[in-house]
């Protein structure tokens, strides 16, 4: 792959802020809607806790996995199919856990969309780490140059 070809795929830093920024909103979100859910005790907090760290933890090992096979990496079937197995069971186990609940139906939203938010912004910025070690202290301008 040649420099300018390179030079595309380092993501900017606006894409890098709201990755963050998506990962904050969704997990402060979350966590105050647990915090704040009136009924519920505090082993039914850490449930919702552990799922949000569980599916984080598992989204970020997929995301690395997909990458990794992608760019001809090897990983192994068992590895991969447990990746795509605990995100889907956090997902799963999440979609009990609200079913089952006493919350008011918003708060069950809330919490639904905060989780996925916050999936979705964990990928973001694993891909964004792995697009920025391709360029390890090095501006972009610096490889325009070396031509």
């Amino acid at each position: 792959m040649d420099n300018s070809n390179l030079a595309l795929l380092k993501p900017t830093a606006a894409f890098i802020g709201a990755s963050w920024a998506a990962l904050a909103i969704g997990m402060i979100g979350y966590a105050v809607g647990v915090w704040n859910a009136v009924g519920i005790e505090l082993n039914e907090q850490g449930y919702y806790v552990v799922l949000l760290l569980m599916g984080l933890f598992s989204a970020i090992s997929l995301q690395k996995a997909v990458r990794d096979k992608m760019e001809g990496l090897p990983v192994t079937n068992l590895y991969y199919s447990i990746c795509w197995f605990v995100v889907a069971a956090s997902l799963i186990l999440l979609w009990v856990g609200l079913f089952n609940a006493t919350f008011i139906l918003s708060l069950k939203g809330f919490l639904g969309m905060s989780f996925v938010l916050s999936l979705f912004a964990v990928v973001a910025i694993q891909k964004n780490v792995r697009d920025e070690a391709l360029f390890p202290s090095e501006d972009v301008a610096s490889l325009f140059e070396q031509e």
